[in-house]
């Protein structure tokens, strides 16, 4: 049995071995949990401060390492800086090459412009000076044309004024003639005025009624005349129509015109020509002497008054033709009107308008090839500010130039970087 003294009251009681053995155990654990705690506890401080020093030896290390590799960066980046500046000292000379470049071909530009605007002032001036001649000789034709159909106005004026007098004339001899029906024909005044003028202007002219009617028909007179050597100049047959106002069924004159035609050639005249009164309100038939010649060749028809007229006419025309065209001519132009005029100032004015078109297509074109030639320019302009562009990016880039970037992709300085 063994006595153990309790430490809280002093007790003494006593225990046997196992119950000892049992107690001894329970205070030996309590001490070996108590110093393990203890040197665990110091074994921790022991491993912070290991871990402190470690961490000081390895950043003393480290610190160490930097310092050599950022001088080693230092100096990579120094010889990298001088291979740089190299490099952009040769871009800045390419630079300044390109400049210059730009510079001759703006000045080659302008010459050039140059060069083709004195070659438009010139055509500009000359189509100019051009337009300005055309102008003159349209002027010109103006006032020539103007003179010349003031003269043909003048001249139709007097034959207008020529017209309502043989109006007039006809209308006082149409009432005559009615007042006198009774003892004159239309047929009686004709042979009347022309035996008038026979002993001084048809000494040797035959002018008598046509009484031949062998061919089934006949004409109302026929006129012939001769030279002195007998030789006929010239023949006509005539034919008369009148009709009174109040007739119910009225006649036209080309009624009359195939057996006119028909008398004609069968009594073997040169020419057919019908005095009529008929259609007195035709204003074709009141014009004058009028040539029918598109319905039967070498015919006319002409109002009284131009009986004698139409005679002389043709007379002088087979004596001397010359003077027949022209007299022909103009008792045919009584029928012109002014629009010929117009007609040939349109005429002028097509064509110069044609040449006006012509020289402006012509500038037209020149404009465009100037602006065609700006336009190749501006582009190799641009194609250089483009180059100039490139080369600043370039520049950005080689400013924008890191270790890091540098490294990326590149295993032998990766590899160094990695060791620090």
């Amino acid at each position: 049995m063994n006595e153990i003294i309790c430490p809280n009251c002093k007790k003494a009681f006593k225990v046997d071995e196992a119950g000892f053995a049992d107690i001894l155990k329970q205070v030996r654990d309590q001490q070996f949990e108590e110093e393990l705690q203890t040197r665990l506890h110091l074994a921790d401080k022991d491993k912070v401060n290991a871990i402190k020093l470690a961490e000081a030896h390895l950043k003393n290390a480290f610190q160490e390492d930097l310092t050599k590799k950022n001088q080693e960066i230092s100096e990579l980046k120094a010889r990298n800086v001088r291979e740089m500046a190299a490099e952009l000292n040769k871009k800045d000379a390419e630079i300044s090459t390109m400049k210059s470049k730009i510079d001759m071909a703006e000045m080659d530009k302008k010459l050039s412009v140059s060069e083709a605007l004195k070659a438009i002032e010139k055509e500009r001036d000359s189509l100019a000076n051009a337009i300005k001649n055309k102008e003159t000789e349209k002027q010109l034709l103006e006032k020539s044309l103007y003179e010349k159909f003031t003269v043909a106005l003048k001249t139709k004026d007097d034959i207008i004024k020529l017209k309502d007098e043989e109006i007039t004339l006809r209308k006082d001899m149409k009432q005559k003639l009615s007042t006198k029906m009774l003892g004159e024909t239309l047929e009686l005044h004709c042979e009347t005025e022309f035996n008038k003028l026979r002993a001084t202007a048809f000494q040797n002219a035959y002018f008598e009624k046509d009484n031949d009617a062998r061919g089934g028909t006949k004409g109302d007179y026929i006129y012939r005349e001769t030279d002195a050597a007998g030789n006929e100049i010239i023949s006509i047959m005539f034919e008369m129509k009148n009709e009174n106002d109040d007739t119910a069924t009225k006649k036209r004159n080309e009624d009359f015109f195939a057996k006119l035609d028909k008398d004609r050639k069968d009594k073997g005249c040169e020419y057919a020509v019908l005095v009529s009164l008929l259609e007195a309100d035709n204003e074709f038939y009141n014009t004058g002497i009028v040539d029918v010649a598109h319905k039967h060749e070498k015919m006319y028809v002409v109002r009284p008054q131009f009986f004698i007229p139409i005679i002389t006419l043709l007379r002088n025309a087979a004596m001397n033709s010359m003077q027949y065209k022209a007299e022909l001519n103009l008792m045919r132009n009584q029928n012109v009107d002014i629009s010929n005029f117009e007609e040939k100032i349109n005429d002028f004015k097509s064509g110069f308008a044609r040449n006006y078109d012509l020289a402006s297509r012509q500038f037209k074109t020149a404009i465009d090839e100037i602006d065609k030639t700006m336009d190749h320019l501006q582009k190799t302009k641009d194609a250089l500010l483009s180059s100039v562009n490139n080369l600043r990016l370039a520049n950005n880039k080689a400013d924008d130039l890191t270790i890091k970037k540098l490294t990326h992709g590149n295993p032998t300085m990766k590899a160094k970087f990695d060791g620090l």
